[in-house]
């Protein structure tokens, strides 16, 4: 199995400051295009913030263009929330966020399955409408156990936006993840998950939750830069995505792919201690 992953695509974002501006859609038509030669991919999953203004017509870019790639390969595209998606507007456009569920959750939270080629694909929704970090609570936790009381032919891949893991040296990250990561480790602990699937963070990172591989993927529409000094926030161009590649003897893989981008790793913006508190204290 063959997914290529993108996250924080931030449709109708235009970034940074004066004179060192990113725009979204273009940074996404830059991915794909770099995309293009990929082969032998089985799913193309977009874990969150599809949408950085929460509205239909930037749903609607994000499914003709991502959908257009996703056709061109034949596969199939999963979609999740983010914190700066719109439940509503998402639903209007992406439904449930797969192209054909099999099952889904009953009521607004955009959860639901699919199988490709004996893979089950789970997504999940993270978003807390208003709040930057994210929450998968006690009723979409009992139906993800539910799901996976039945194991799947070769296994399952769950994604969802908010990662369940943070690195120490990173204030926001350790503010701005998942809040319920231990319910969620207990959800997948011992079952047939192979790889939790997030985004959210806007760099590259891996780590394990009760013994299952979780990947985050950097973002399309910008990245952050841990080079920066403590408590500071520094995001660059460069939009990239990721090749996971599960089953075999070596799988999970993972491996980062980068547009080229001739204005790479110039600064997009950066945030010294005192607006780094401040963000955190207002959000988190």
């Amino acid at each position: 199995m063959r997914i290529l992953h993108l996250s924080d695509t931030h449709i109708g974002r235009v970034d940074g400051p004066e004179g060192d501006r990113v725009d979204a859609t273009d940074s996404l038509r830059l991915l794909l295009d770099a995309l293009r030669h990929q082969r032998d991919v089985d799913a193309v999953v977009v874990t969150g913030d599809l949408a950085d203004d929460g509205s239909v017509e930037a749903y609607t870019t994000v499914r003709d263009l991502v959908g257009a790639f996703a056709r061109s390969l034949d596969v199939p595209v999963f979609y999740t929330t983010g914190n700066h998606d719109e439940r509503s507007a998402f639903a209007k456009v992406l439904g449930d966020g797969h192209p054909d569920a099999e099952l889904t959750l009953a009521g607004a939270e955009r959860a639901a399955v699919s199988t490709v080629g004996g893979w089950r694909f789970v997504t999940l929704d993270s978003l807390v409408p208003g709040k930057v970090h994210g929450r998968l609570g006690a009723r979409q936790l009992d139906w993800l156990r539910e799901v996976l009381s039945t194991p799947a032919e070769r296994g399952t891949v769950v994604a969802f936006h908010h990662p369940p893991i943070a690195l120490d040296v990173s204030a926001t990250q350790r503010v701005f993840g998942l809040r319920d990561p231990g319910e969620l480790a207990e959800a997948v602990r011992g079952s047939d998950v192979r790889v939790l699937l997030t985004g959210h963070f806007h760099l590259q990172l891996f780590g394990l939750l009760a013994g299952v591989p979780v990947w985050v993927t950097p973002g399309v529409v910008n990245r952050i830069d841990l080079t920066t000094a403590p408590g500071t926030e520094r995001a660059v161009r460069g939009a990239s995505a990721s090749l996971v590649e599960l089953g075999g003897g070596t799988g999970p893989m993972f491996h980062t792919l980068h547009a080229r981008d001739p204005r790479a790793h110039e600064t997009v913006y950066e945030l010294d201690e005192e607006r780094t508190r401040e963000i955190i204290a207002r959000h988190g």
